[in-house]
């Protein structure tokens, strides 16, 4: 028998209604509606056209159209975003959210956003608020500040501090904190947009307080200190300390701004993080206005967060680009019920999952690792445990790393690529590191109650 020509199989296409009316296809229109489900049933038929005019053919049958339908509306509704198990050693991964969310935060914030909200409102005088009100006096009390306000991300914060207070004025900042963090944010190039000018100071390695003191003229707006979050310079050097350039500032009247970057809100050093000053330190050293990132070592959503002289925050929040860079309701209150938890340091290191991932012992890795392994191998996978090093991630902390029990796979089926990727198309998801051909999984950044569920998910992708 001749094969049909794309004329005669263009007419034997089957109608939409035809497909509609298969006994399938009710149950997807009952999950997914008679609307998208016509549309998709339609571009389906047009692919198939598409196939048959290029002579590639196509199996248009019925069924097969309803099982092409079926695969569209599912991957149409898989949700992009899905839950990750973090077994790489970073704890604020950006690719992977950074901060993890509190539960008890992210329960109370929906109940919270889900419907109508106080966001501006105030319910006392039934007169309209500043949202700002939401956090002001949290964030004023867990660092110390006179002051305070929030916009969508650390790098907005320096942006409107640069805008609001230099515009068409002087920046003296350190050489050695003209800072990349990534996706083309160049301090350099944020002072330009910004409409600053920057007089850099000093050398690479040596900036001494003499050097900002020199460059200090009628136009100076004002004194920019960087924390090199996401770099360290080691070695023969020399940094102006904080002190020294609010005396300066102080006596010059100018203001000095510290861009704190990662942000943590106590003291690290007991967990092994020695080189992260905390923002209650800077507004104790004097600092005019420190900000930060909500969502790295504060544990918190994403956002930025200013804090420091009253003036200084009031002129911030009088910057026309301020509204374009404000927080909505879902972030401040995750922001809010976040800092109710640092009301209580020791709250705060137990509750906040970047403080507790933070601050997990050597001792505690090595325990859950033991436990993974054990639980692997009553299910036929072989595997070992190995010391190693955790990172804190997101650009934050360098030099610092922790100590960690690692678990080790040698042979997961097919090369360690193949198997990583199985892994990461699984639900959930599961994130780990390649060594040495071996796939890695670092139980310091498996969240409280994924243990089981992580070997069930490594159990499932064993070939």
């Amino acid at each position: 028998m001749p094969p049909k020509s794309a004329t005669a199989s263009l007419r034997d296409l089957p109608k939409v209604d035809t497909v509609l009316a298969h006994p399938e296809v009710a149950g997807l229109i009952t999950a997914y509606g008679r609307a998208l489900v016509t549309a998709e049933v339609r571009a389906e038929l047009d692919l198939c056209r598409a196939r048959i005019r290029e002579g590639n053919g196509a199996d248009a049958t019925v069924a097969a159209l309803v099982v092409s339908t079926r695969r569209r509306l599912e991957r149409l509704h898989t949700p992009n975003q899905c839950r990750v198990i973090n077994a790489t050693g970073v704890i604020l991964h950006t690719s992977l959210g950074r901060a993890p969310l509190a539960p008890s935060v992210m329960a109370a914030a929906a109940r919270q956003s889900a419907q109508y909200s106080l966001l501006e409102l105030d319910r006392e005088t039934g007169k309209r608020s500043d949202r700002d009100k939401l956090v002001n006096d949290l964030i004023c009390r867990v660092t110390g500040a006179e002051a305070a306000t929030v916009v969508n991300n650390n790098a907005a914060a320096t942006m409107i501090i640069l805008n609001t207070l230099a515009d068409g004025r002087d920046v003296v900042c350190s050489r050695a904190h003209m800072v990349e963090i990534g996706g083309s944010y160049r301090m350099p190039d944020v002072m330009r947009k910004a409409g600053c000018r920057l007089v850099e100071i000093g050398t690479t390695n040596k900036t001494r307080a003499a050097d900002y003191e020199q460059a200090v003229g009628e136009h100076t707006a004002m004194l920019l200190k960087i924390h090199t979050s996401n770099y360290a310079i080691v070695g023969f050097t020399e940094m102006a300390s904080l002190e020294e350039l609010v005396e300066i500032g102080r006596r010059r009247k100018v203001p000095v701004v510290y861009d704190l970057g990662a942000g943590s809100l106590v003291d690290l050093k007991p967990y092994g993080i020695t080189r992260e000053p905390s923002v209650p330190e800077l507004i104790k050293q004097g600092a005019d206005l420190v900000c930060f990132s909500g969502d790295k070592l504060f544990g918190g959503p994403q956002a930025g967060i200013i804090v420091g002289r009253k003036d200084l925050v009031a002129a911030v929040k009088k910057n026309a680009l301020f509204r374009m860079m404000r927080c909505d309701k879902v972030t401040l209150s995750l922001l809010e019920h976040t800092l109710r938890l640092y009301l209580d340091p020791a709250r705060a290191i137990e509750e906040v999952p970047t403080l507790e991932l933070i601050a997990r012992s050597a001792a505690e890795c090595a325990r859950a690792a033991r436990a993974i392994c054990a639980r692997l191998k009553k299910r036929g996978i072989a595997a070992e445990t190995r010391e190693s090093r955790s990172q804190i991630g997101g650009g934050s902390t360098p030099g610092d790393d922790l100590p960690t029990t690692v678990v080790v796979i040698k042979n997961l089926g097919g090369t360690p690529d193949a198997a990583a990727k199985r892994l990461r198309m699984g639900t959930p998801s599961v994130f780990c590191r390649i060594e040495d051909d071996c796939l890695v999984f670092d139980p310091r950044t498996v969240l409280q109650g994924q243990i089981i569920e992580l070997v069930s998910a490594v159990s499932a992708q064993r070939q």
